[in-house]
């Protein structure tokens, strides 16, 4: 099968067929090591600039690592080396913006490849839905969140909650958000995340009062993703491994 056909996108029909409906594939991948989450948000923002693919948003969870983006050093990793690798923590540089940050087990990160020019969105328009999304979705939880014009992201009671940093390479967008669901919020204790104090963290767990897994706040994520975005939602997890498979193979 061809990676057109994986992708929706008939034998024959060349790339402006791909905006005859707004599409967006959703695809919840489960645990990912980080750097093969980096290869495959390559492989497809690839595929997408050249449009061979619809718009992807990628849905997963991190083992335990700590990501350093291009305007911050490791000087924001406040710990020795020894603790990072005795509680089993990477250290990784990446090419998104921000700081450093840390992924784990339960946190929701997203990473949507869209292009930005189909869209006729801007960056900081883009980044403001990424946002809008996340404020929409702990709406559903009873939780009333909210955005801070000095610090990208979103915030509760003065917490922050959600880490924005993205790429955008050829009109098409890479990274995205990670929202602290059930994670271990300890972990921001070894890092200033993104410059902040790392007192400033909080998660839907946290703010309820009770845990909240990882796969319950997808649904309501997918749905808040489409309406802020205006694209319709197709999820089929594990999909666009076999899709970068075919552009491969």
């Amino acid at each position: 099968m061809s990676a057109e056909n994986m992708t929706g996108v008939p034998d024959g029909q060349d790339g402006p067929g791909l905006t005859s409906r707004i599409v967006c594939l959703a695809d919840y991948l489960g645990t990912m090591a980080y750097e093969q989450a980096l290869k495959l948000q390559d492989t497809l923002m690839l595929a997408r600039a050249r449009r061979v693919v619809s718009d992807v948003l990628l849905l997963l969870q991190h083992p335990q690592v700590f990501t350093v983006g291009r305007f911050r050093g490791e000087t924001d990793i406040t710990v020795p080396a020894e603790i990072l690798s005795r509680e089993g923590i990477a250290v990784l540089h990446t090419n998104r913006g921000g700081g450093v940050t840390y992924h784990g087990p339960g946190q929701l990160v997203g990473y949507p490849i869209i292009s930005l020019k189909e869209r006729s969105l801007g960056v900081r328009e883009y980044i403001s839905k990424l946002e809008t999304t996340i404020i929409r979705l702990l709406s559903d939880f009873g939780i009333r969140a909210y955005r801070d014009t000095d610090y990208p992201g979103v915030w509760v009671d003065g917490k922050k909650i959600c880490s924005v940093g993205i790429r955008v390479s050829r009109g098409v967008t890479a990274h995205g958000f990670a929202l602290n669901v059930s994670n271990d919020l300890r972990h921001f204790e070894y890092i200033n995340p993104c410059g902040l104090s790392s007192k400033v963290m909080t998660s839907v767990s946290k703010v309820l009062g009770y845990r909240v897994e990882v796969e319950s706040v997808i649904k309501p994520l997918l749905d808040s993703f489409s309406a802020t975005f205006g694209l319709e939602i197709e999820r089929e997890d594990k999909r666009c491994l076999a899709i970068t498979d075919g552009l491969s193979g």
